[in-house]
């Protein structure tokens, strides 16, 4: 079975040593009087729920799954799951980040970033009940009515309630402008709404008394479209005047999706009937409300993929430490022994510190993504607001794109190095790589989101934003250029800089003449650029290690050991992802359909 120890030193070493964000976030007036110690103990404490009571229910979990009875529409989780959950609202975990207005602790997001790392690390299946919750939450408090948040958002702040997000239809996907599902007007400023959605996580549980389903519907007169969409609050329960719960609303589950990994996430065929509904934002607007869920959701994936990395990456390192086999090429490591242990064979290292830098990499980037959030949510600079807005939105599809196809490389990696108990359920590993598949997957896949990260948020507005997140890491190149000792760590970032630069220029020139030039070159671009985050990242943190690998803390040393790892074995990629890039639309279109 797979164990789990958070990793609070190198959360400490992103936050306080290489981000300081409590200077940054001391400047923010809901932050004011934020310090280490707070954010420390709360992450400390987090860990400590996540590594003792929903770990030891992975396992488990994944080989139970969830049940539905077919005549009550009910669905049970799996063992042990909504003991935990009361444990976590009872612990107050659901409020971390949540406005104090509505019973939140009003703490800053990178805290609830760092806490639903670990959850996801413990159980990504059981992570997602009270995950999705948030982000319903989020979507309520950015665009519903003074009456919708009374009555909604202290039941999920507190997580007596949860929340999920149904806008996948059996006949599309990502695609929404092609749903089918009706809202019709009715006297009271209600709607009865009918349709179907497929792939609802959490769709339906006993864990929570109540489920907020946020769905998107088309009104009788609505346009053609994703111009034609509108969100409606759909709770399982009618919720009455007093905020008690009410009749059984017309939503339920139809079946349970027989999926190949986080088999312990109810992930449902939901059917409304008539299900009553209240309108959120604008009729036709709904999109805009829902990507408010849905980024929220591109954020949470990413970090589902960042927290499969560093579980899987901590059992590969102990089994790797302990199983025997064979001796190294260059000479008996351990004399004592009938063989000498896996860790000492290059290519066991080469596997386990490609995880390992993945981990760390993405961990400094989505926790300064996750500080710029902080800082557009609450900063009192309006100018500060709009330019930490853009470049979240800039770097929230590397977050979900890069992350997760990093996690399936790295998790596939840790159970390479099992051999074949990696291919054993008991070990936990299997479970892992299976997991981690899903997140490329859902919340748009990741071609979606090279999609909107060329198309919309770098050629859309000519490469503004991506420019001024450039300037951020050509300044650390000017500082730190005539440093002898970062040269090994500098060259290569400002190459990959300038690189970056031609290539976005040469796409954009092609994308005039033929829009699909895009399509052909944006899943390597993104990965391009995301390694340029994780060059950029691991440079400073290899600053600061080299500054304090005097102290005698072996933290420091691995730090640096690991960023010469990256730059030496992992950028490197980017060399063949810009020549396959750079190779254009033709050789994928060139051949006859008929041919295929």
């Amino acid at each position: 079975m797979p164990t789990y120890t958070p990793p609070l030193r190198d959360m400490q070493f992103v936050m306080h040593e290489m981000l300081n964000v409590v200077e940054e976030l001391k400047m923010l007036p809901a932050h004011a009087d934020i310090d280490a110690d707070t954010i420390n103990a709360v992450l400390e404490e987090g860990g400590k729920f996540c590594a003792e009571v929903i770990a030891p229910l992975n396992l488990s979990g994944d080989a139970e799954g969830c049940k539905l009875d077919k005549t009550t529409h009910e669905v049970t989780p799996p063992k042990g799951f909504k003991e935990a959950y009361k444990q976590y609202v009872e612990g107050g975990w659901p409020a971390l980040s949540c406005d104090p207005a509505y019973g939140g602790q009003g703490l800053p997001v990178l805290v609830n970033q760092g806490m639903y790392e670990m959850m996801n690390s413990a159980n990504q299946a059981w992570t997602m009940y009270p995950g999705l919750s948030h982000g319903a939450y989020e979507a309520l408090h950015a665009h519903g009515t003074p009456e919708q948040k009374a009555t909604y958002l202290t039941k999920l702040t507190s997580g007596e309630w949860t929340g999920t997000m149904c806008l996948t239809e059996p006949h599309c996907g990502t695609d929404l402008g092609l749903l089918r599902t009706k809202a019709e007007p009715q006297a009271d400023g209600t709607y009865k709404i009918t349709g179907a959605k497929i792939f609802i996580s959490a769709g339906e549980h006993d864990l929570a008394e109540n489920i907020v389903h946020l769905v998107l519907a088309r009104l009788p007169d609505a346009p053609a479209g994703s111009k034609g969409i509108s969100l409606f609050i759909v709770p399982k329960f009618l919720v009455n005047a007093d905020g008690t719960l009410g009749a059984r609303n017309g939503i339920f589950c139809a079946g349970l999706e027989h999926k190949m990994g986080i088999h312990a996430n109810s992930t449902c065929q939901m059917v409304l009937e008539n299900a009553i509904g209240t309108m959120v934002g604008e009729p036709n607007k709904g999109l805009a409300a829902m990507f408010v869920m849905m980024n929220a959701a591109r954020l949470g994936v990413g970090n589902q993929s960042l927290g499969l990395t560093e579980v899987a990456y901590q059992n590969a390192v102990t089994y790797a430490k302990d199983r025997i086999q064979m001796r190294s090429l260059s000479g008996v490591k351990a004399p004592d022994k009938a063989a000498d242990p896996i860790i000492v064979h290059p290519d066991v290292r080469k596997m386990l510190l490609t995880a390992r830098a993945y981990a760390e990499g993405g961990r400094a980037l989505s926790t300064y993504v996750a500080l710029q959030l902080d800082k557009a949510l609450s900063s009192d600079d309006e100018d500060e607001r709009k330019e930490c807005e853009a470049e979240v939105a800039l770097l929230t599809p590397i977050i979900k794109a890069f992350l997760t196809d990093n996690g399936w490389i790295a998790t596939s990696h840790c159970m390479q190095v099992y051999g074949g108990h990696g291919f054993i359920h008991e070990w936990g590993m299997e479970q892992f790589v299976r997991d981690a598949r899903i997140n490329m997957i859902y919340e748009g896949t990741n071609t979606i989101q090279s999609l909107d990260l060329l198309g919309r948020k770098v050629l859309g507005n000519n490469g503004a934003t991506l420019k001024k997140f450039g300037k951020k890491i050509a300044t650390f190149v000017e500082e730190e250029g005539t440093s002898e000792a970062m040269q090994e760590f500098i060259n290569p970032l400002a190459d990959l800089g300038d690189k970056v630069t031609k290539l976005t220029t040469e796409i954009g020139m092609k994308a005039f003449q033929n829009p699909d030039e895009v399509g052909a070159a944006a899943v390597d671009y993104l990965r391009v650029v995301g390694h340029l985050c994780f060059a950029y990242f691991f440079a400073r943190a290899a600053k600061i290690a080299l500054e304090k690998q005097g102290s005698g803390d072996p933290f420091y040393t691995a730090k640096l050991h690991t960023a010469r790892f990256y730059f030496a074995k992992l950028l490197p990629e980017t060399a063949s992802l810009i020549r396959t890039a750079r190779a254009g639309l033709q050789p994928l279109m060139a051949m006859d359909e008929a041919l295929f």
